[in-house]
């Protein structure tokens, strides 16, 4: 009895442990956003919300944050259906080197970020298309479409082959059980995955930072030219904008349809 009490004792410290060092940044930020100071402290030298007010009269920041959600938006629609059919050609069918594949699919998260970043901007600058913003989206795409495979193949998983067998027999022709069977069956993959991915876009720095120009930066890129020279607290209360816009968006996710749907894929 004693023995058991003594390993959930330690599991709970490690647990609060990683609870701490995960949240500790986090509130680090979120108080400094608050500081009646001119200079980014912690703990903050008084409460107040005149750093939100300066973000939204700073127009070089509201730029950014618009280039940030165009390239988050290119990268979600690109990613929707490529990541939709992969997804759904990897659960339902036998394809060749399927094994192969999935392995393949980790190495966005194998190779060093830095590479992947250089090899799409040579890519990118042979075309002559950097310091524009579609490239940027297509290059988040690239990286993170991942997510959205494995969120679509946890759906599709789900779905049963007989559904679509009956369909057929009452003479659906396929793509009309693509639309009104596989589609509505996998769609809470698609969703999860969708947002997933403009997440993930709109808080992309270092494929940015080698792809954008001085007059296409997005937020990420900006935030890091501004601290580059003096940290003020507007930094931090844009900081908090982004952490707060992600967990509204897992919020949603949760409420649509569950985390679980993304947490299984892996």
């Amino acid at each position: 009895m004693t023995g058991s009490r003594s390993k959930s004792a330690v599991i709970w410290a490690f647990v609060a442990t990683a609870l701490v060092m995960l949240s500790a940044p986090t509130i680090v930020v979120l108080g400094a956003s608050f500081t009646a100071g001119n200079i980014i402290t912690f703990p903050p030298e008084g409460l107040s919300l005149k750093w939100y007010g300066a973000i939204l009269q700073a127009s070089d920041l509201r730029q950014a944050f618009v280039r940030s959600l165009i390239v988050a938006t290119i990268c979600t629609l690109v990613s929707i259906p490529v990541g939709t059919l992969a997804g759904i050609a990897l659960a339902k069918y036998r394809v060749r080197f399927a094994r192969s594949i999935q392995i393949y699919l980790l190495l966005p998260f194998t190779i060093p970020l830095i590479g992947s970043g250089i090899g799409m901007m040579l890519v990118f600058g042979n075309m002559g298309v950097l310091g524009k913003l579609w490239p940027v989206g297509i290059a988040c795409c690239v990286i993170n479409l991942p997510f959205m495979i494995w969120a679509v193949t946890a759906s599709a998983s789900n779905l049963s082959p007989d559904l679509e067998l009956a369909a057929a027999n009452c003479g659906a022709p396929p793509l009309q059980r693509f639309l009104y069977i596989t589609l509505p069956a996998v769609l809470p993959g698609v969703i999860t995955g969708s947002l997933l991915m403009f997440i993930l876009a709109l808080n992309e720095f270092l494929v940015s930072l080698l792809l954008v120009d001085a007059r296409s930066v997005t937020l990420p890129v900006q935030i890091y030219n501004s601290i580059r020279s003096i940290i003020t607290p507007d930094l931090a209360a844009i900081s908090v904008v982004f952490i707060a816009s992600a967990a509204i968006a897992i919020a949603v996710l949760d409420r649509l349809v569950g985390l679980d749907i993304f947490l299984k894929s892996k």
